[in-house]
């Protein structure tokens, strides 16, 4: 129970992230995958090569990282209808932020005319699903841009720093790290950030549910983000075994 005296899940005190547990090689068709569980979020991250290169860097002799998110029609407690006809405007928001994410600690020009994307598929979501993919995402690429480099199609390591992202928010008037989705739906402020290893931000996304905030709790909330990114990013390098 936390310090006031209100029950998360769990018994987790305000600032404590979920248990994360991060399973590399996850899948056997594909040696670059992961499954990030976040609590009871669960996404599988995939990266390839030799996808299509946007138009607006072809000819440039550099390279392309993207991302694809999706959540699996029994993700949810209540069906999940599949997207047909192309994804519909969150789920592209949420790719794009993954794809933004990615790229921001990424140099291009090392892995020319590399087209890669990383597949990002909620099989189970119950809150953070957009952090838990960008984690993820970032793992599996590492692994790939290692076998790049290790098969002299990386002129140098493109990866310039570790990435993960993290949610953090205001529930029952309290700062709160890794909302799950019985918190989100409560909560008064919701934001969602990344961050390098370095504390640089690459993303964040706070928005006041029916509610405004101050100047100082936004930056309680980057602080207890920043917090949760840092446990998160050791996680990576265990499983990647970088010190």
């Amino acid at each position: 129970m936390n310090s006031e005296g209100i029950p998360r899940e769990g018994g987790r005190d305000y600032t404590e992230k979920r248990k994360t547990e991060i399973v590399p090689y996850y899948l056997e068709t594909n040696p670059f995958s992961v499954l990030i569980s976040t609590g009871k979020t669960k996404v599988v991250c995939a990266a390839t090569t030799g996808n299509w290169m946007p138009p607006h860097v072809r000819n440039l002799n550099k390279g392309w990282v993207g991302a694809t998110y999706s959540m699996l029609p029994s993700s949810c407690p209540e069906r999940i209808r599949r997207e047909r006809k192309g994804a519909k405007g969150r789920t592209k928001e949420i790719e794009r932020m993954i794809a933004r994410s990615l790229r921001s600690v990424c140099e291009l020009d090392f892995i020319p005319n590399e087209s890669i994307i990383v597949d990002c598929d909620v099989i189970q979501a119950d809150g953070g699903t957009r952090t838990a993919s960008v984690t993820g995402a970032f793992t599996a690429l590492y692994m790939l841009m290692k076998d790049l480099q290790l098969n002299n199609k990386a002129t140098k390591f493109p990866i310039t720093d570790f990435l993960a992202g993290i949610s953090a928010g205001l529930v029952h008037g309290k700062i709160a790290l890794d909302l799950d989705s019985s918190e989100d739906k409560i909560a008064q402020v919701d934001m969602n950030m990344v961050m390098t290893g370095s504390g640089r931000i690459s993303e964040i996304q706070a928005t006041g549910e029916e509610a405004t905030f101050r100047k100082e709790q936004f930056h309680d909330m980057v602080n207890l983000a920043e917090k949760g990114i840092m446990e998160l990013i050791e996680e990576q390098k265990k499983i990647l075994s970088v010190k």
